[in-house]
C-alpha cells in the first residue's frame, strides 16, 4: 500500500518544541507555558525574547544585562548602511531589501567564523541580528524618503528605539506600549512556513544568518506575510471611495467569487485569533487618542457583519493581521513596511526554533512520491 500523501505537510509532526502552543479551537496561544495575553500585558519584548531563547523569564539583573547587550548591538557598519541606501535608490521592495540586508549583516559579526554547533555563540549571533534588523529597516525607509538614517539610541527600549529611528520622534507611552505588545504577539506561532523554513536551513547546521535570511524569504510570500498590508489597503480604498465598509465588502465578494476579506480566517484557529483580540483593543485606544478612530470603526463594522452573518461560527473570524494593520498605520509606519515589521518580531521565533532544533539536530529530509516515467529511452542529441 502506498503511503498517504500529506500536501503542505498538513497534520504531519516533524519535531517536538517547547516554545509555543496553539489551541485553535479554544483560541489560545502560549509561549513557554505563559498565555499570550499575560505576556503582552506584563512583559516587554526583550523579556519575551529571553524567554523564547532561554526557556525561562529573566530575573531583573538578567533582563538588564540582556537588554543592554541588545541596545549595544543595534549599530551597523557603514557598508551595511551604504547597501541600504543603494537598495532604496533602486526602489527595491522592502522585504527584498530586508532579505539582502539580513544576509549582509553576517559580514560584520565578530563571531562569523565560529562553528554553527556552538550554540552559545549562535544565541549571541541571534541577539545581534535581532538587534540590527530594526536599524537597517529604519535606515532603508528613511533613505527612500530622501532622509538620512538616525543612529540607534541605547537609552530606549527595542520598540521605542525603532519608532524613533523610523519617524524621527520619540514615541509617547501609548505608542511605545502598543508597538511593544505587537512585537510580542508576532514573536512566535509554532511551525509556520517561515519558522519551518528557518529550522530546515538550521538543520543543515548553517549559521543563524542563513536561517534568518531564509525565514525572510518565506515570509515575503503573499500566502504567509502581507495580510495586514492588504487589510489596510482595503480600508484606505473604502475611505477614499467614501463607501460603507460592509457594502464595500459585500460588493467585492459578489463581484469576484475568489475574493476574500484579508485578515479573516486562519489555518489553525477556528475562532477569533487571541492576538486579534488584543490588537483590536489597541487599535481602538490609538484611534481615541489620535482622533483617527475611523480605521478601527471600519474594521469593527466588518467584523460584526461577519458575526451577524454567522461566518465567525464557520471559522471566518479575525486573525492577527485584521487589526495589526490599523495599529501600525496609526503609529506612522508606511503600509509596505508592515510585513518587514512582522519579520522584525518573528525573528525571535525563527532563532528560538532553530536553536532548539540544533541542540538535538537531525537533518530534515522529507521524500516526494515520484510520478514521472521510469523507463524512458535516451535519444542522442542529433536524433531528437
Amino acid at each position: 500500500m502506498s503511503e498517504e500523501l500529506k500536501k503542505g505537510l498538513e497534520g504531519v509532526l516533524v519535531a517536538e518544541s517547547s516554545l509555543s502552543f496553539i489551541d485553535g479551537e479554544a483560541g489560545r496561544l502560549v509561549y513557554r507555558g505563559y498565555d499570550i495575553e499575560e505576556l503582552a500585558a506584563e512583559a516587554s519584548f526583550e523579556e519575551v525574547l529571553y524567554l523564547l531563547w532561554n526557556g525561562e523569564l529573566p530575573t531583573r539583573e538578567q533582563l538588564e544585562t540582556f537588554a543592554a547587550s541588545m541596545a549595544e548591538d543595534r549599530a551597523v557598519d557603514e557598508r551595511v548602511l551604504d547597501t541600504a541606501a543603494a537598495l532604496a535608490e533602486a526602489d527595491e521592495e522592502p522585504m527584498a531589501a530586508l532579505r539582502t540586508l539580513a544576509s549582509f549583516l553576517s559580514s560584520d559579526d565578530p563571531e562569523s567564523d565560529v562553528a554553527a554547533d556552538d550554540l552559545d555563540a549562535a544565541r549571541r549571533k541571534g541577539r545581534r541580528v535581532t538587534a540590527k534588523i530594526p536599524t537597517v529597516l529604519a535606515a532603508f525607509d528613511r533613505y527612500r524618503r530622501g532622509e538620512e538614517p538616525l543612529s540607534p539610541r541605547e537609552d530606549l527600549g527595542h520598540a521605542a528605539n525603532f519608532l524613533y529611528m523610523l519617524t524621527g520622534e520619540e514615541p509617547d507611552d501609548v505608542a511605545e506600549e502598543t508597538f511593544d505588545q505587537a512585537l510580542t504577539l508576532h514573536a512566535d506561532h509554532g511551525l509556520n512556513a517561515s519558522t519551518f523554513t528557518a529550522m530546515v536551513v538550521g538543520s543543515t547546521m548553517a549559521d543563524l544568518y542563513s536561517a534568518v535570511t531564509a525565514g525572510v524569504g518565506a515570509l515575503s510570500g503573499p500566502l504567509h506575510g502581507g495580510a495586514n498590508q492588504d487589510v489596510m489597503e482595503m480600508l484606505l480604498d473604502i475611505d477614499a471611495a467614501g463607501e460603507d465598509p460592509v457594502e464595500y465588502v459585500e460588493r467585492r465578494r459578489s463581484d469576484d467569487d475568489g475574493w476574500r476579506v484579508p485578515g479573516m480566517g486562519h489555518r489553525v484557529y477556528s475562532v477569533k485569533d487571541p492576538r486579534a483580540v488584543i490588537l483590536e483593543r489597541k487599535s481602538e485606544e490609538l484611534g481615541q487618542t489620535s482622533g483617527e478612530a475611523k480605521w478601527y470603526e471600519m474594521a469593527d463594522a466588518i467584523e460584526h457583519h461577519f458575526q451577524a452573518a454567522g461566518l465567525a461560527e464557520k471559522g471566518i473570524a479575525p486573525n492577527v493581521d485584521f487589526y495589526s494593520g490599523t495599529v501600525y498605520y496609526q503609529l506612522g509606519i508606511p503600509v509596505d513596511m508592515f510585513t518587514p515589521i512582522f519579520a522584525m518580531s518573528r525573528v525571535g521565533g525563527w532563532i528560538g526554533h532553530t536553536l532548539e532544533y540544533q541542540a538535538e539536530n537531525r537533518l530534515i529530509r522529507p521524500r516526494a512520491r515520484y510520478t514521472g516515467p521510469t523507463e524512458a529511452t535516451f535519444v542522442p542529441l542529433d536524433e531528437r
